[in-house]
């Protein structure tokens, strides 16, 4: 059940790029690329392989404006950051971490916010700021002559609509040049001086009406004047020179200059077509323009030239790239090389999330990209281990991969036991597994444990006894026998020791020296042993001097070697622990449990005093665990065995688990050849693979390319599909947008079917729709005819599809009098948003059988309904301007009744029901808020939450990335997926009021212990804001504040917990499993 309480945390960061700049930031030789993504910042070194990430910051703000500019005495660049909330910092690099060397507020009270965005400009010459913020204000902020900033002036700004502004190069006193539309539409541009003693513009001499009505940006040329780039032209003008060029008509959203002289200068434009403009002067005047076809990239949005060719694009629309202009056109005629491709999911405009694979784990399917970079991406949480060879196997009880010789990069063998025998799988000449023999091993019988050895040799324990052979003739060499009257129950061994169980609770302890097996200590402990392992955490890597110990008495305990002397012992709450493992991973020694009912548990390990802290406790499944250590891009992982595998790795020292995409497996190895290099041999009920993993994101995406632009999609259970609506470009052979409906699988994402709209006819929505009394599933699709002489959409059509054969199957149509903007199946029926209205539709079956859609009752709405939600009998309407409102309906009467709404104003832009009282809704200010019915004010929702997110969210949905077990503590609170414009994606959990308490005071804490970038505040940040007012957040927590805890050092945890009055460890737990959210 839903709270008043929530926890919003990202689970996959933004992705799409809005800003980017070049310079020397990090140090005077660096060549850096610096990436702005919504609110954080990317930092890249240029080297000989390409960029490479140094570190991404996030910041407390929506970055609006990011430039590199240096002062007169600096060896390097400052970079200076301005946000959507008017918040301004300058940062800069001090050889270890990025400092704020100023900052300010650049709000001003009553101001109108411009309605082309917020350019924030520096003089050319590094003497002064300038924000273009508010209609008919241009704020000043000067340099002293240190190079800090002085106090901010305000300067009138005479032209209201100002399409851009720049400062220009060369100028004595500072200038610049204002882009800008009067009331009648035309554009022209000027330049004003900047007097600062008067604190008011100076016109200029310059000026020039009537500019191509697509002229939309300016570019400073270092030469003199600007360019002014339009939709037909592309113009040079100064106050000498005006030199037009006429271009192919496109929006051109991105200009980088490629020469410091500003002779050359890259653009892309709306399809992704890359040119290259070359000015040609004499004499200091520009005498000629032209433009170069480069190649396709994605749809640029900013353009930074690195160095030798080397070109990155960064993309609102689609993926970021990272290129090479090539001195010859390829067989196509592109000068375009792509050598990295950076993934954008951004914009997301609808999303939906399923259980395609029915493991009770959803995936978010979403519509990404814009124009000719639209797809539609699968994104699953866990590890993908890619399937490289599998055999039919039954019965598998174990698996081990042996060296010739410790020193081999490859494994030579791998050893695969059953219940009765044991198999021997080599590498051929051919490089393919084949049966062989091991003279010395016995085969007749189940194999406990085998591995490499020292001094060439291969170690192998059965129930019988322990074999020690040659790894080059395979000859036994040695051989040591359980005590007369029992068997071995369990092994483990490493590279020079054997540790056995046997019998009669018996604790034996053997080393392994040239050609021979030796006794060291035997020891009878009080009941029998279930589990073991001498895997090395120490300085030496073939030997322990520690050995994990699982009894069938629901402890473990820890034995130094070579005595066994007990040194430690825990309890598992009467569960049989079935597998150990001693491991280091990022310089951390951990002692893993398996237990029996599909719990692990961790613990850090203090070697030299064999202490053991930070006790964690995961449930990862329902059945036993084994545990296995492998290697995989020079870094250590385990993997845990069960009904439900999954991958433990760790980063910045913190354990991470992942579920991989197995169901189940019962036994794994490493087995690492020529190849099939970094794999692993994976047991299954009735399979032996080998697999590889080749990434270790925790949320991987699979891209389905469409070269159009997807709008809406949803899933249907019954046909197993998919299906969204999207629509393509214009073109010089269409009229208008071409609008589709496509129908894809649920497996492979092939396309089965396609539906063309017709002419002008837009698709709005779509749903997966049950109707009472048919047990057929329909897609319904909810259309818009946008002709060009309307303003708003009079006429519509909702289409009713059946999937047959995998085709869709168009059964019925219903016009309507407007857009269908939102469709809901509702207790056997279809509601629909309808322009104005709300409209419900029953199905209707006529005299031949087929059926129809036939209105039975509808409800007035506010200005605009573009979103709606249902639940049981009530409705939830988002509107364009009048935020949220609750409906219900009335079966005995059959009509739809107006229940209560929010008396704020806001453009709502996603909304969704968290339960029957509680609903959330996101605006176009980037704000989440939450409301329930007033219980004192009938008619009215009361606002119980409000939020700030600093990104706008398009779809919310209930839904799960990660598969939560009903026992552990995060698997019981209900959670929301929302995707944002900017491509990222979050959970939001409903949570208890006393979870909610703990929270809100750690959130208090860490804002105030963690140094923010910018010196902002986090408080401000996250309050509630809008153009009408800004209030203080309340009811909900930022998760991603939270999850910083885990990154933070030991003794800064320490401090923290110290704060809140609880012990550390209690506190890593409980943020650790608010992070398994997602």
């Amino acid at each position: 059940m839903a709270t008043e309480w929530n926890y919003v945390v990202t689970a996959h960061k933004s992705t799409a790029v809005s800003r980017s700049c070049v310079g020397n930031f990090t140090a005077p030789h660096h060549l850096n690329l610096i990436v702005a993504k919504c609110t954080r910042i990317e930092i890249y070194l240029l080297t000989p392989q390409g960029i490479q990430l140094m570190f991404d910051v996030p910041l407390y703000g929506t970055i609006a404006t990011l430039e590199l500019f240096r002062s007169h005495s600096e060896a390097q660049d400052f970079l200076f950051v301005g946000m959507e909330r008017y918040r301004y910092c300058i940062l800069y690099w001090d050889g270890r971490q990025l400092l704020t060397r100023s900052g300010g507020d650049a709000s001003h009270f009553g101001g109108r916010p411009t309605d082309n965005g917020q350019t924030g400009i520096i003089d050319l010459h590094h003497r002064l700021i300038g924000l273009h913020l508010y209609d008919g204000l241009f704020k000043v902020i000067p340099f002293d002559n240190q190079g800090q900033l002085k106090e901010p002036l305000n300067i009138r700004l005479l032209e209201l609509l100002v399409l851009d502004i720049k400062f220009l190069y060369g100028c004595a006193i500072p200038t610049v040049a204002v882009l800008y539309q009067d009331n009648k539409d035309a554009r022209h541009i000027k330049t004003y001086e900047i007097a600062l003693e008067g604190k008011e513009f100076v016109e200029g001499s310059c000026s020039q009406n009537n500019l191509d009505n697509g002229a939309h940006l300016l570019v400073p040329v270092p030469l003199g004047g600007v360019i002014i780039i339009g939709e037909d032209t592309i113009v040079h003008w100064s106050s000498t020179t005006f030199k037009s060029l006429s271009i192919n008509q496109a929006i051109i959203g991105a200009v980088g200059l490629v020469d410091p002289d500003g002779s050359r200068y890259l653009y892309g434009d709306n399809t992704g077509a890359l040119h290259l403009l070359v000015i040609t002067q004499e004499q200091g005047r520009v005498t000629d323009l032209k433009t170069h076809y480069m190649g396709e990239t994605s749809i640029a949005s900013t353009i930074s030239y690195l160095d030798s060719g080397l070109v990155y694009i960064g993309s609102q629309f689609g993926d970021s790239q990272l290129i090479k202009l090539n001195n010859q056109a390829d067989a196509s005629g592109s000068f375009v090389e792509i050598l990295e491709q950076y993934m954008n999911i951004g914009p997301i405009v609808d999303l939906c999330v399923v259980d395609l694979e029915r493991q009770g784990q959803g995936q978010v399917i979403t519509c990404s990209g814009a124009h000719k970079d639209g797809s539609i991406r699968a994104i699953r949480n866990g590890i993908v281990i890619t399937n490289q060879a599998s055999v039919q196997l039954q019965g598998i009880k174990g698996l081990w991969s042996l060296k010739t010789s410790l020193n081999d990069q490859y494994d030579t063998f791998l050893v695969v036991t059953f219940i009765n025998e044991t198999r021997f799988l080599a590498m051929n000449k051919e490089n393919e597994l084949a049966e062989t023999d091991i003279e010395g091993f016995d085969s007749e019988t189940q194999t406990l444990v085998c591995g490499s050895a020292i001094h060439n040799q291969l170690i192998q324990a059965t129930a019988k006894s322990v074999r020690l052979v040659s790894s080059t003739s395979r000859d036994l060499l040695d051989q040591w026998f359980a005590p007369t009257g029992f068997s071995i129950n369990v092994a483990a061994a490493n590279a020079s020791q054997v540790l056995l169980a046997t019998g009669g609770f018996h604790l034996v302890y053997l080393e392994i020296t040239n050609s021979k097996l030796v006794e060291v200590k035997h020891i009878e402990l009080e009941h029998d042993i279930s589990c073991l392992d001498i895997n090395s955490v120490g300085e030496n890597p073939q030997s322990s001097s520690l050995a994990a110990v699982g009894m069938w008495t629901d402890s473990v305990r820890i034995f130094s070697l070579p005595g066994l002397q007990l040194n430690w012992k825990g309890k598992f709450a009467e569960v049989v622990p079935r597998s150990v493992l001693l491991c280091t991973i990022e310089d951390v020694s951990y002692l893993f449990c398996g237990l029996g009912d599909g719990h692990l548990f961790s613990f850090v390990l203090n070697i030299s005093k064999c202490e053991l802290s930070a006790r964690r406790r995961f449930s990862l499944g329902t059945q036993p665990i084994s545990l296995c250590k492998f290697s995989s891009h020079n870094r250590t992982h385990v993997l845990a065995a069960s009904d439900r595998p999954t991958l433990i790795y760790s980063s910045d020292k913190k354990l991470l688990y992942s579920y991989v995409n197995l169901k189940e497996m019962s036994h794994v190895c490493p087995f690492n050849t020529a190849v099939s290099p970094e794999s692993i041999a994976i047991a299954k009920e009735a399979e032996l693979s080998v697999g590889a993993i080749n990434d270790f994101r925790k949320l991987h995406i699979h891209t389905i390319p469409l070269n159009e632009q997807a709008r809406r999609i949803c899933y249907q259970e019954q046909s197993r599909t998919l299906a969204f609506c999207s629509f393509k470009d214009k073109d010089i052979h269409t009229e208008s947008e071409t609008h589709f409906v496509h129908l894809l699988d649920h497996q492979t994402f092939g396309f089965l079917s396609i539906h063309t709209l017709d002419t002008f006819e837009w698709g709005c929505s779509i749903v997966s729709c049950s109707f009472s009394d048919d047990e057929n599933s329909y897609y319904c699709v909810g259309t818009a005819y946008v002709l060009p002489m309307e303003n708003e959409p009079t006429k519509g059509r909702i289409l009713v599809f059946l999937v047959e054969k995998g085709e869709l199957q168009l059964i019925a149509e219903k016009e309507t009098k407007g857009a269908v903007y939102s469709l809901n199946a509702f207790n056997g029926k279809l509601l629909a948003a309808i322009n104005q209205q709300i409209r419900l539709y029953k199905w209707v079956q006529r005299d031949d059988r087929s059926h129809e859609l036939q209105s039975e009752c509808s409800y007035h709405s506010d200005v605009l309904p573009m979103h709606t939600q249902t639940r049981g009998d009530f409705i939830v309407v988002g509107d364009i301007m009048r935020s949220l409102s609750l409906l219900v309906y009335k079966h005995d009467e059959g009509l739809i009744e107006y229940k209560a709404r929010d008396f704020n104003t806001s453009w709502i832009s996603a909304v969704e029901m968290l339960d029957d009282d509680i609903y959330i809704g996101a605006d176009n200010c980037c704000n989440l808020f939450t409301v329930r019915e007033s219980e004192t004010h009938e008619g009215r929702l009361d606002v119980i939450g409000e939020y700030h997110l600093g990104d706008l969210v398009n779809s919310l949905q209930h839904g799960s990335l990660v598969k939560h077990h009903t026992r552990s503590m995060v698997g019981k609170y209900p959670t929301v997926i929302f995707g944002t414009i900017s491509g990222a994606i979050g959970v939001i959990a409903s949570i208890p009021s006393n979870l909610h308490m703990i929270l809100e005071k750690l959130q208090s804490i860490l804002a105030k212990s963690i140094k923010s970038v910018g010196n902002l505040s986090h408080a401000e940040w996250r309050s509630f804001y809008n153009v009408r007012r800004t209030s203080v957040a309340r009811n909900f927590v930022d998760g991603d504040l939270i999850e910083l805890f885990l990154k933070l050092s030991p003794s800064h945890k320490l401090a923290v917990a110290m704060a809140m009055g609880v012990d550390v460890d209690k506190l890593c737990l409980l943020v650790e499993e608010l992070a398994d959210l997602h």
